[in-house]
């Protein structure tokens, strides 16, 4: 594409206008929560036509929907392994296992709280949230809803706990692009994101510890939980031997290989236990994998917890990735987004105002392209400029765009972590999207800093590993 095209800003502005105004029409008029991919498809044919009335060809526009194609293709493969998955692991005993367990030993008045910190450990331990949320996450799903708990709740402090560790861990895609992208040292940016991230995280813990004291008590039914535990142990192989795959997963995730044949050998082990443990025939696991897992156990609570999973249930949500990606791809490279951004450059001339419009930009670009990859890439290196000129240090940049571009992005229905989380938890993104507190909590104490000065670490100030130099930006893989 020539560098010398681009919208107006009228054209930009409307194409943004018309996405929103359609999302509302879904909403508030029509009233139907499941067409939403019609809905981006014809966004994204206005942002096309607006595109080619600007002077783009519709190779260029197609260009662009190949190019959020090629972004959403790995991701989609992973979330299709997480169905396969789940539908492995239930026959193989596994997750029974890990609700039993669960069930077992987790007080009611602690389960959120608990969810939290072990996703928090767990993600930290992977450098992946979606690794976290396939495997830990879908188990608390179902203790949760063995206690009691509303699901939304569950999904809540799963999320905030995963994307703790997209965050923090060295081993995380989103952490190292964000510190190639604004030129910053890896651990600068990580010690950088204590300031904000830690604050938020103890937060989010307390408002979870608070939350869960609803539960304790006299409000569960532990003849409930008796029946439960009863039929799980009656009808799977309950035993700690069943929770090697996720061991293996865990153990893979740190030794760094690629979340797809993580999730590709989780599947085949977790066959493999069903067949040697629960006396599955591989056709039966094949079709599992396939279609999902259908409990009959005759003990409803049971069969509501464990009758999910298989490839052709993440098809609806596959294909929601691939059309918001697509619309996403038409965006940035008919540069409506640059176009825009440009428009607020000035802004930027002060720290307070360079960081708000920094976290208020990352959660725009997150809502209108459907990629925190683009969140955290277009603003921060759009804004390298304003940083070097107030003499700010890298790590305040990239720190900025996690502040706000990675903790944002699983509350954007349409984005690809708010259809991961969405498919891989069972749960709509607007039912979840109150109770994932670190995502609110991160951005407002980001601003908030910009305010006060505090942590806004300039040249000279701190010890730094960094300051400005080119780099190239690194390649964008799976969460």
């Amino acid at each position: 594409m020539s560098d010398n095209k681009r919208p107006s800003f009228a054209a930009a502005a409307f194409v943004i206008f018309f996405l929103c105004f359609a999302m509302y029409a879904q909403i508030f008029i029509i009233g139907e929560d499941w067409i939403t991919h019609i809905t981006l498809i014809v966004v994204a044919v206005v942002a096309s036509i607006v595109a080619i009335l600007s002077g783009f060809t519709y190779d260029e526009v197609q260009e662009g929907i190949l190019y959020g194609c090629k972004i959403a293709m790995l991701p989609m493969l992973i979330l299709m392994m997480v169905g396969v998955l789940v539908g492995s692991w239930i026959p193989a005993g596994t997750i029974p296992t890990l609700i039993y367990y669960g069930l077992s030993f987790i007080s009611p008045s602690v389960f959120l709280l608990t969810v939290a910190i072990v996703c928090m450990v767990a993600s930290v331990a992977t450098g992946s949230s979606w690794t976290t949320g396939a495997t830990f996450g879908v188990a608390f799903m179902g203790i949760g809803l063995g206690l009691g708990i509303p699901g939304a709740m569950t999904a809540g402090a799963v999320i905030s706990g995963s994307i703790f560790g997209d965050k923090m861990s060295p081993l995380s895609d989103s952490t190292n692009l964000a510190a190639g992208v604004a030129e910053a040292d890896l651990f600068d940016h990580i010690r950088s994101m204590f300031y904000t991230t830690g604050p938020a995280a103890l937060i989010s813990l307390v408002l979870y510890a608070i939350l869960g004291m609803r539960f304790a008590g006299g409000e569960i039914d532990t003849a409930q939980i008796d029946v439960i535990l009863n039929g799980l142990s009656e009808n799977f192989f309950i035993s700690p031997l069943t929770l090697i795959p996720p061991i293996v997963v865990v153990i893979l995730a740190v030794k760094r290989m690629s979340g797809l044949a993580v999730m590709m050998i989780a599947s085949i082990l977790g066959g493999l236990f069903a067949i040697v443990f629960q006396g599955y025939s591989v056709g039966d696991v094949a079709n599992f994998m396939n279609y999902g897992f259908t409990s009959a156990t005759g003990i409803v609570e049971v069969d509501e917890l464990l009758s999910r999973g298989g490839l052709q249930s993440m098809m609806w949500t596959i294909s929601l990735g691939f059309i918001a990606l697509s619309m996403g791809g038409i965006l940035e490279k008919t540069k409506v987004l640059e176009v825009l951004l440009e428009k607020i450059s000035g802004l930027v001339s002060t720290t307070r105002g360079l960081i708000t419009t920094h976290v208020v930009s990352a959660i725009a670009v997150n809502i209108f392209s459907a990629s925190q990859y683009m969140a955290i890439l277009i603003p921060s290196r759009m804004f390298v400029p304003a940083y070097k000129k107030q003499r700010l240090l890298p790590q305040v940049n990239s720190r900025t765009s996690e502040d706000s571009g990675t903790v944002v992005s699983p509350l954007v229905p349409w984005g690809l972590c708010g259809v991961f989380f969405t498919g891989a938890l069972g749960v709509p993104t607007m039912e979840y999207f109150p109770y994932v507190f670190l995502s609110f909590i991160t951005p407002v104490i980001a601003v908030i800093y910009s305010f006060i000065g505090f942590a806004m670490f300039k040249e000279g100030d701190i010890k730094s590993v960094k300051t400005y130099n080119p780099v190239k930006e690194p390649t964008m893989s799976e969460e």
